[in-house]
């Protein structure tokens, strides 16, 4: 009995140890995301000036822009410096003339 019970002791931890192992093999891994980014906010300089830019990358986002009264939101679309296949736009507030 004395050398039985090593045997089996020895025998359910290799058992138990496959199991684990099993079963952390039939987990999938969380795999790399390549989807766009949800919409950030970033401070940087625009002439001089300090100014926030809004980084949209899912073409399903779109953004609120409100102006004081007085005033209405206007997008002007350039081409990114250094990169001439981009476009970029800078929306203002500008006197809707009432």
């Amino acid at each position: 009995m004395r050398q039985l019970f090593p045997r089996v002791s020895v025998m359910i931890a290799m058992v138990t140890t496959l199991v684990l192992v099993g079963l952390s093999l039939l987990r999938p891994a969380p795999a790399l995301s390549t989807a766009a980014e949800a919409p950030r906010l970033v401070p940087a300089i625009l002439n001089g000036n300090p100014v926030s830019v809004l980084y949209v990358t899912r073409s399903s986002d779109t953004v609120l822009a409100r102006c004081y009264p007085g005033f209405e939101p206007l997008m002007t679309v350039r081409t990114m410096s250094g990169n001439a296949g981009q476009k970029e736009g800078v929306l203002t507030c500008v006197s809707s003339g009432q």
